[in-house]
């Protein structure tokens, strides 16, 4: 294992206020406030003259931003001593991707050389952050801060392209984009994770894992983004009966796939019992498979059947194939991205070809459907692999194997956690010498 410097003291000062004023002069001569004139971008065309509200948008924005920063945030809490990088580190890769995110799809959708900065805007940049934490949780634990910011920064630049492609070129439907940013996030991921594959943890770490009260934390992100999912399936939909639609659909294909996951968990355990691992993510699987079709005439009971789809291949996802991943093709995805954003994101790139195809869009064909599918896997793999070597150099101060999965490498830990983790192991020895 070569020997790298996990000094953050200049590297990632440096790196992050250099982001920052770049992003702000670009702010500068770019964003201005929306005059008005401007709510009809991207996915969200519409032929109403209706007058919008502002305002309109925001309890729907509001949605999606509690799903970024406490849903995705604490859902990877999982891990026993990472609790501080996964919703601290969160926070940082989603606060700079939202900024960088208007600025890589604002520049598709310009007026008189201006982006038109509204609520619509602020939703889709939240959207392209989303991509970036879910690449997140396929190198959680096995990467440093600047790396991380080195990965939003490309990731964020490939999605806009691959995002104006699908939607303005191909006009593809993707309104809750499982396409778009489902599977191109966890491809993407694993891309990235496959080139900075650690032979040193082939067998395994022993912080690679959670606790009782960790497992507990991340049901919260769970349960937050199980609630508020409608609505990121739904927010950039046209308003009306189909924004409604979205809900809808989202809203069964949730609850099915809870019952096929807890399922499946019992059905593949020891004894039947329930994996937390299992219930953690699969349970959201069918938020995400949905998501291409959310807005299209499938009827409630076709939501469903594509929630319990999701729930079982996402099960098993974990159970099984997760492992053989990481033994055969050495890709070591440590949330799982692939059970819970890439399969269910195929499968509603696929569930979308068909809706298509049935006729159960307003619009659309389903060659162009395909097409969007392959596009986002294929930018996907491909930036993840071009962002996974950069990421390699021996200069971002990634950590070492056995720093791996631990806070203290990057964080300020409390001394008192320290002491009790070794009041514990010596109670634990004094047990185990007076049984002896």
């Amino acid at each position: 294992m070569p020997a790298y410097s996990t000094n953050m003291r200049l590297k990632f000062p440096i790196l992050a206020l250099t982001l920052e004023i770049i992003t702000i002069i670009l702010f500068a001569v770019f964003v201005v406030y929306d005059d008005g004139k401007g709510h009809h971008d991207a996915h969200h065309d519409t032929n109403t003259t209706e007058e919008v509200s502002p305002m309109e948008l925001y309890p729907m924005f509001q949605d999606v931003h509690v799903m970024i920063f406490i849903g995705f945030g604490f859902l990877m809490t999982f891990l026993k001593k990472y609790g501080f990088s996964s919703v601290g580190i969160n926070l940082l890769l989603a606060a700079f991707g939202l900024q960088w995110g208007l600025l890589m799809q604002g520049l598709w959708h310009m007026d008189h050389g201006k982006i038109k900065m509204n609520i619509f805007k602020m939703i889709n940049a939240d959207f392209s952050t989303a991509t970036v934490l879910i690449s997140f949780g396929a190198v959680l634990g096995k990467t440093s801060p600047v790396q991380l910011l080195i990965m939003t920064l490309l990731e964020i630049t490939i999605f806009s392209i691959n995002e104006h492609l699908v939607a303005n070129i191909l006009g593809a439907n993707d309104v809750g984009a499982s396409m778009i940013i489902h599977a191109f996030g966890a491809y993407f991921g694993l891309a990235v994770a496959r080139v900075l594959y650690r032979p040193g943890l082939r067998n395994g770490h022993e912080n690679d894992g959670s606790v009782y009260h960790s497992d507990l934390f991340a049901m919260i992100g769970t349960v937050f983004l199980w609630m508020f999912w409608p609505s990121f399936n739904s927010a950039i939909a046209e308003q009306g009966f189909t924004q409604l639609t979205a809900v809808i659909n989202t809203y069964v294909s949730l609850a099915a796939c809870v019952l096929s996951a807890y399922a499946i968990s019992s059905l593949v355990e020891h004894k039947g019992k329930l994996d937390m691992v299992h219930i953690q993510n699969a349970t959201l699987a069918g938020g995400v498979a949905v998501g291409t079709c959310a807005d299209m005439q499938i009827e409630p009971f076709g939501a469903m059947v594509i929630g319990l789809v999701a729930g079982i291949i996402s099960t098993l996802g974990f159970k099984h194939l997760s492992p053989l991943l990481a033994s055969n093709l050495g890709i070591q995805d440590t949330c799982g991205v692939h059970n819970l954003h890439g399969m269910p994101g195929i499968l509603g790139g696929l569930a979308g070809i068909v809706a298509v195809a049935l006729g159960r869009a307003k619009e659309g064909s389903a060659a162009m459907q395909a097409a969007a599918l392959a596009s986002s896997l294929g930018f996907a793999l491909i930036g993840g692999a071009i962002t996974g070597l950069i990421m390699k150099l021996p200069f971002w101060g990634q950590p070492p194997d056995q720093n791996c999965f631990d806070d203290s490498l990057y964080w300020e830990v409390p001394i008192e956690e320290e002491e009790n983790e070794g009041s514990l192991a010596a109670g634990e020895n004094s047990k185990n010498k007076t049984e002896a």
